[in-house]
Protein backbone atom coordinates (compact mmCIF):
# COMPACT_ATOMS: atom_id res chain seq x y z
CA UNK A 1 0.00 0.00 0.00
CA UNK A 2 1.29 3.48 -0.86
CA UNK A 3 2.79 5.45 2.02
CA UNK A 4 1.71 9.05 2.71
CA UNK A 5 5.26 10.27 2.08
CA UNK A 6 7.47 11.85 -0.56
CA UNK A 7 11.12 10.88 -0.15
CA UNK A 8 14.53 11.88 -1.45
CA UNK A 9 17.31 9.53 -2.49
CA UNK A 10 20.96 9.59 -1.52
CA UNK A 11 22.81 10.17 -4.77
CA UNK A 12 22.80 10.06 -8.58
CA UNK A 13 22.37 6.28 -8.82
CA UNK A 14 19.80 4.12 -7.04
CA UNK A 15 21.67 1.24 -5.43
CA UNK A 16 20.14 -2.19 -4.72
CA UNK A 17 19.76 -1.56 -0.99
CA UNK A 18 18.05 1.79 -1.47
CA UNK A 19 15.79 0.34 -4.17
CA UNK A 20 14.76 -2.46 -1.80
CA UNK A 21 14.01 0.11 0.90
CA UNK A 22 11.79 2.12 -1.45
CA UNK A 23 10.06 -1.05 -2.63
CA UNK A 24 9.04 -1.80 0.94
CA UNK A 25 8.39 1.80 2.00
CA UNK A 26 6.30 2.49 -1.12
CA UNK A 27 6.36 6.32 -0.92
CA UNK A 28 3.71 8.14 -2.93
CA UNK A 29 6.41 10.16 -4.67
CA UNK A 30 10.07 11.12 -4.84
CA UNK A 31 12.00 14.41 -4.89
CA UNK A 32 15.37 15.17 -6.48
CA UNK A 33 18.09 17.57 -5.31
CA UNK A 34 21.47 18.74 -6.60
CA UNK A 35 23.12 15.65 -5.13
CA UNK A 36 21.04 13.55 -7.55
CA UNK A 37 21.93 15.55 -10.68
CA UNK A 38 24.77 14.86 -13.13
CA UNK A 39 23.55 14.86 -16.73
CA UNK A 40 20.33 14.19 -18.67
CA UNK A 41 20.94 10.50 -19.30
CA UNK A 42 21.77 9.84 -15.68
CA UNK A 43 18.60 11.60 -14.48
CA UNK A 44 16.43 9.67 -16.91
CA UNK A 45 17.91 6.43 -15.58
CA UNK A 46 17.38 7.54 -11.99
CA UNK A 47 13.74 8.57 -12.42
CA UNK A 48 13.03 5.29 -14.21
CA UNK A 49 14.75 3.34 -11.42
CA UNK A 50 12.75 5.13 -8.73
CA UNK A 51 9.48 4.30 -10.44
CA UNK A 52 10.60 0.74 -11.05
CA UNK A 53 11.37 0.37 -7.34
CA UNK A 54 7.76 1.11 -6.38
CA UNK A 55 6.22 -0.53 -9.43
CA UNK A 56 4.11 2.43 -10.57
CA UNK A 57 4.27 5.80 -12.26
CA UNK A 58 5.03 7.69 -9.04
CA UNK A 59 5.34 11.48 -9.32
CA UNK A 60 8.91 12.76 -9.25
CA UNK A 61 9.33 16.28 -7.84
CA UNK A 62 12.11 18.85 -8.01
CA UNK A 63 12.64 22.48 -7.00
CA UNK A 64 13.24 24.25 -10.29
CA UNK A 65 12.22 27.81 -9.53
CA UNK A 66 15.17 29.54 -11.19
CA UNK A 67 17.64 31.88 -9.55
CA UNK A 68 19.23 30.42 -6.44
CA UNK A 69 16.79 27.52 -6.32
CA UNK A 70 17.33 25.51 -9.48
CA UNK A 71 18.62 21.97 -9.30
CA UNK A 72 19.19 21.79 -13.06
CA UNK A 73 21.96 24.16 -14.10
CA UNK A 74 24.42 24.77 -16.94
CA UNK A 75 26.03 23.29 -18.91
CA UNK A 76 23.08 20.98 -19.60
CA UNK A 77 20.26 23.39 -18.75
CA UNK A 78 19.49 27.10 -18.77
CA UNK A 79 20.63 29.41 -16.00
CA UNK A 80 17.41 31.17 -15.08
CA UNK A 81 17.32 34.58 -13.41
CA UNK A 82 15.69 34.88 -10.00
CA UNK A 83 11.89 34.84 -10.33
CA UNK A 84 11.39 38.29 -8.80
CA UNK A 85 14.01 39.80 -11.10
CA UNK A 86 12.24 38.45 -14.17
CA UNK A 87 8.82 39.53 -12.90
CA UNK A 88 9.99 43.09 -12.28
CA UNK A 89 11.74 43.26 -15.65
CA UNK A 90 8.59 42.11 -17.44
CA UNK A 91 6.35 44.66 -15.70
CA UNK A 92 2.74 44.39 -16.87
CA UNK A 93 3.71 41.36 -18.96
CA UNK A 94 4.83 39.39 -15.89
CA UNK A 95 2.01 36.79 -16.05
CA UNK A 96 2.85 35.98 -19.66
CA UNK A 97 6.58 35.96 -18.91
CA UNK A 98 6.04 33.49 -16.09
CA UNK A 99 3.86 31.31 -18.29
CA UNK A 100 6.58 31.16 -20.94
CA UNK A 101 9.37 30.68 -18.40
CA UNK A 102 7.69 27.76 -16.69
CA UNK A 103 6.52 26.19 -19.95
CA UNK A 104 10.19 26.02 -20.95
CA UNK A 105 11.16 24.70 -17.52
CA UNK A 106 8.42 22.07 -17.81
CA UNK A 107 9.89 20.91 -21.13
CA UNK A 108 13.27 20.42 -19.47
CA UNK A 109 11.70 18.47 -16.61
CA UNK A 110 9.49 16.17 -18.64
CA UNK A 111 12.43 15.23 -20.86
CA UNK A 112 14.08 13.83 -17.71
CA UNK A 113 11.10 11.94 -16.30
CA UNK A 114 10.30 14.68 -13.74
CA UNK A 115 6.62 15.60 -13.66
CA UNK A 116 6.08 17.82 -10.62
CA UNK A 117 7.78 21.09 -9.70
CA UNK A 118 7.77 22.71 -6.24
CA UNK A 119 6.89 26.09 -7.72
CA UNK A 120 5.59 28.75 -7.98
CA UNK A 121 6.53 30.50 -4.76
CA UNK A 122 3.38 32.48 -3.94
CA UNK A 123 4.81 34.36 -0.97
CA UNK A 124 4.82 38.17 -1.17
CA UNK A 125 8.21 39.87 -1.12
CA UNK A 126 8.33 42.72 1.35
CA UNK A 127 10.90 44.79 3.23
CA UNK A 128 11.11 42.23 6.05
CA UNK A 129 11.22 39.08 3.88
CA UNK A 130 14.28 37.00 4.75
CA UNK A 131 16.96 37.05 2.01
CA UNK A 132 16.69 33.27 1.58
CA UNK A 133 13.22 33.85 0.11
CA UNK A 134 12.95 37.44 -1.14
CA UNK A 135 13.95 37.14 -4.79
CA UNK A 136 12.25 33.76 -5.11
CA UNK A 137 8.87 35.52 -4.81
CA UNK A 138 6.77 36.61 -7.78
CA UNK A 139 5.85 40.12 -6.74
CA UNK A 140 5.53 42.81 -4.11
CA UNK A 141 1.75 42.67 -3.56
CA UNK A 142 -0.98 40.05 -3.49
CA UNK A 143 -2.51 40.83 -6.88
CA UNK A 144 0.83 40.79 -8.70
CA UNK A 145 1.88 37.53 -7.06
CA UNK A 146 -1.43 35.84 -7.82
CA UNK A 147 -1.34 36.88 -11.48
CA UNK A 148 2.28 35.85 -12.03
CA UNK A 149 1.81 32.57 -10.17
CA UNK A 150 -1.27 31.79 -12.24
CA UNK A 151 0.82 32.27 -15.36
CA UNK A 152 3.56 30.01 -13.98
CA UNK A 153 1.06 27.29 -13.13
CA UNK A 154 -0.55 27.54 -16.55
CA UNK A 155 2.83 27.07 -18.21
CA UNK A 156 3.73 24.04 -16.14
CA UNK A 157 0.37 22.35 -16.61
CA UNK A 158 0.59 22.89 -20.37
CA UNK A 159 4.01 21.25 -20.25
CA UNK A 160 2.72 18.19 -18.40
CA UNK A 161 4.23 19.17 -15.05
CA UNK A 162 2.20 19.51 -11.86
CA UNK A 163 2.85 22.78 -9.98
CA UNK A 164 3.09 22.94 -6.20
CA UNK A 165 2.16 26.35 -4.77
CA UNK A 166 4.22 27.30 -1.74
CA UNK A 167 4.59 28.18 1.10
CA UNK A 168 0.97 28.14 2.12
CA UNK A 169 -0.42 30.17 3.93
CA UNK A 170 2.46 32.61 3.16
CA UNK A 171 6.11 32.89 4.18
CA UNK A 172 6.79 36.46 3.04
CA UNK A 173 6.50 38.18 6.42
CA UNK A 174 8.88 35.75 8.12
CA UNK A 175 12.16 37.33 9.12
CA UNK A 176 13.87 33.99 9.83
CA UNK A 177 14.96 31.20 7.48
CA UNK A 178 12.81 28.17 8.29
CA UNK A 179 15.62 25.89 7.14
CA UNK A 180 17.51 27.03 10.25
CA UNK A 181 14.96 28.21 12.84
CA UNK A 182 11.23 28.62 13.42
CA UNK A 183 9.85 31.95 12.14
CA UNK A 184 7.01 33.65 14.04
CA UNK A 185 4.63 36.08 12.33
CA UNK A 186 2.52 38.28 14.63
CA UNK A 187 0.52 40.16 11.96
CA UNK A 188 -3.23 40.43 12.71
CA UNK A 189 -5.51 37.98 10.90
CA UNK A 190 -7.41 40.60 8.89
CA UNK A 191 -4.15 41.92 7.45
CA UNK A 192 -2.91 38.42 6.64
CA UNK A 193 -6.15 37.57 4.88
CA UNK A 194 -5.92 40.72 2.74
CA UNK A 195 -2.26 40.20 1.84
CA UNK A 196 -0.25 37.01 2.42
CA UNK A 197 -3.18 34.61 2.28
CA UNK A 198 -4.75 36.20 -0.81
CA UNK A 199 -2.55 34.66 -3.54
CA UNK A 200 -3.20 31.18 -2.18
CA UNK A 201 -6.92 31.86 -2.04
CA UNK A 202 -6.78 32.95 -5.71
CA UNK A 203 -4.94 29.74 -6.66
CA UNK A 204 -6.97 27.33 -4.54
CA UNK A 205 -8.01 25.33 -7.62
CA UNK A 206 -4.45 24.13 -8.29
CA UNK A 207 -3.60 20.48 -7.58
CA UNK A 208 -0.95 20.69 -4.86
CA UNK A 209 0.43 23.01 -2.18
CA UNK A 210 3.33 22.92 0.29
CA UNK A 211 3.00 24.20 3.84
CA UNK A 212 5.07 26.85 5.59
CA UNK A 213 6.97 25.95 8.76
CA UNK A 214 5.92 29.30 10.22
CA UNK A 215 3.98 30.20 13.37
CA UNK A 216 1.15 32.65 12.64
CA UNK A 217 0.06 33.81 16.08
CA UNK A 218 -3.28 34.97 14.65
CA UNK A 219 -4.04 31.33 13.79
CA UNK A 220 -2.12 29.40 16.45
CA UNK A 221 0.22 31.01 18.98
CA UNK A 222 2.24 27.85 19.50
CA UNK A 223 2.46 25.66 16.42
CA UNK A 224 3.72 26.28 12.86
CA UNK A 225 1.09 25.89 10.16
CA UNK A 226 2.47 22.48 9.17
CA UNK A 227 1.62 21.05 12.59
CA UNK A 228 -1.39 23.18 13.49
CA UNK A 229 -5.01 22.01 13.08
CA UNK A 230 -6.03 25.68 13.17
CA UNK A 231 -3.46 26.54 10.50
CA UNK A 232 -4.63 23.73 8.22
CA UNK A 233 -8.25 24.71 8.84
CA UNK A 234 -7.44 28.20 7.59
CA UNK A 235 -5.88 26.71 4.45
CA UNK A 236 -8.81 24.39 3.81
CA UNK A 237 -11.56 26.76 4.93
CA UNK A 238 -10.60 30.40 4.57
CA UNK A 239 -8.47 29.83 1.47
CA UNK A 240 -10.64 27.05 0.05
CA UNK A 241 -7.70 24.86 -0.92
CA UNK A 242 -8.81 21.25 -1.32
CA UNK A 243 -5.90 19.88 -3.32
CA UNK A 244 -3.11 17.65 -2.06
CA UNK A 245 -1.35 19.35 0.84
CA UNK A 246 2.25 18.30 1.42
CA UNK A 247 4.45 19.42 4.25
CA UNK A 248 7.62 21.34 3.65
CA UNK A 249 10.67 19.21 4.40
CA UNK A 250 10.15 17.57 7.78
CA UNK A 251 13.91 17.56 8.42
CA UNK A 252 14.22 21.36 8.40
CA UNK A 253 15.41 22.92 11.65
CA UNK A 254 12.25 24.99 12.05
CA UNK A 255 10.76 21.78 13.44
CA UNK A 256 12.28 20.29 16.55
CA UNK A 257 11.64 16.94 18.18
CA UNK A 258 11.26 13.33 17.14
CA UNK A 259 10.84 13.06 13.38
CA UNK A 260 8.26 10.31 13.58
CA UNK A 261 6.19 12.22 16.13
CA UNK A 262 6.39 15.39 14.03
CA UNK A 263 5.24 13.47 10.94
CA UNK A 264 2.28 12.00 12.79
CA UNK A 265 1.41 15.45 14.14
CA UNK A 266 1.49 17.02 10.67
CA UNK A 267 -0.83 14.41 9.20
CA UNK A 268 -3.14 14.56 12.21
CA UNK A 269 -3.33 18.33 11.74
CA UNK A 270 -4.59 17.82 8.19
CA UNK A 271 -1.60 17.54 5.87
CA UNK A 272 -2.01 14.75 3.31
CA UNK A 273 1.59 13.66 2.78
CA UNK A 274 4.89 14.24 4.57
CA UNK A 275 7.90 15.43 2.58
CA UNK A 276 11.37 14.27 3.63
CA UNK A 277 14.26 15.45 1.51
CA UNK A 278 17.75 14.62 2.77
CA UNK A 279 17.88 10.94 1.74
CA UNK A 280 18.89 9.67 5.20
CA UNK A 281 17.64 6.06 5.36
CA UNK A 282 16.90 5.94 9.08
CA UNK A 283 15.04 9.24 8.99
CA UNK A 284 13.02 8.15 5.97
CA UNK A 285 12.07 4.93 7.75
CA UNK A 286 10.81 6.93 10.72
CA UNK A 287 8.76 9.21 8.47
CA UNK A 288 7.22 6.30 6.57
CA UNK A 289 6.35 4.43 9.77
CA UNK A 290 4.66 7.49 11.24
CA UNK A 291 2.91 8.56 8.04
CA UNK A 292 1.26 5.22 7.46
CA UNK A 293 -0.67 4.42 4.29
CA UNK A 294 -2.18 7.04 2.04
CA UNK A 295 -5.92 6.54 2.46
CA UNK A 296 -9.30 8.24 2.68
CA UNK A 297 -9.66 11.83 1.54
CA UNK A 298 -5.87 12.22 1.28
CA UNK A 299 -5.75 9.36 -1.24
CA UNK A 300 -8.62 10.98 -3.15
CA UNK A 301 -6.71 14.27 -3.31
CA UNK A 302 -3.57 12.46 -4.47
CA UNK A 303 -5.51 10.72 -7.23
CA UNK A 304 -7.12 14.00 -8.28
CA UNK A 305 -3.70 15.67 -8.49
CA UNK A 306 -2.27 12.89 -10.64
CA UNK A 307 -5.34 13.01 -12.87
CA UNK A 308 -4.17 16.46 -13.94
CA UNK A 309 -0.81 15.07 -15.07
CA UNK A 310 -0.87 14.64 -18.84
CA UNK A 311 1.38 14.57 -21.87
CA UNK A 312 2.78 18.00 -22.77
CA UNK A 313 0.83 20.09 -25.22
CA UNK A 314 2.61 20.64 -28.51
CA UNK A 315 4.67 23.81 -28.54
CA UNK A 316 7.42 25.49 -30.53
CA UNK A 317 9.91 25.85 -27.69
CA UNK A 318 12.31 27.95 -29.73
CA UNK A 319 9.54 30.44 -30.46
CA UNK A 320 8.49 30.49 -26.81
CA UNK A 321 12.05 31.21 -25.73
CA UNK A 322 12.24 34.03 -28.26
CA UNK A 323 8.96 35.49 -26.96
CA UNK A 324 10.23 35.34 -23.39
CA UNK A 325 13.48 37.09 -24.35
CA UNK A 326 11.47 39.85 -26.04
CA UNK A 327 9.46 40.42 -22.86
CA UNK A 328 12.61 40.51 -20.77
CA UNK A 329 14.08 43.11 -23.13
CA UNK A 330 11.01 45.31 -22.69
Amino acid sequence: MTSAAILGCAGPVLGPGEAAFFREAAPWGFILFARNIEDPGQIRRLTAALRDAVGRDAPVFIDQEGGRVQRLRPPHWRDWPAPLDQVLAAGADAPRAMELRYRLIAADLRALGIDANCAPTCDIAGPATHPFLHNRCLGLDAAAVAAAARGAARGMLAGGVLPVIKHIPGHGRATADSHLSLPVVTTPLAELEATDFAPFRALADLPMAMTAHVVYTALDPDLPATLSPAGIAAIRGGMGFDGLLMTDDMSMQALSGDLGALTAQALAAGCDVALHCNGDRAEMAAVVAAAGPLHGVAADRAAAALARRHAPEEADLTALARDLAALADG
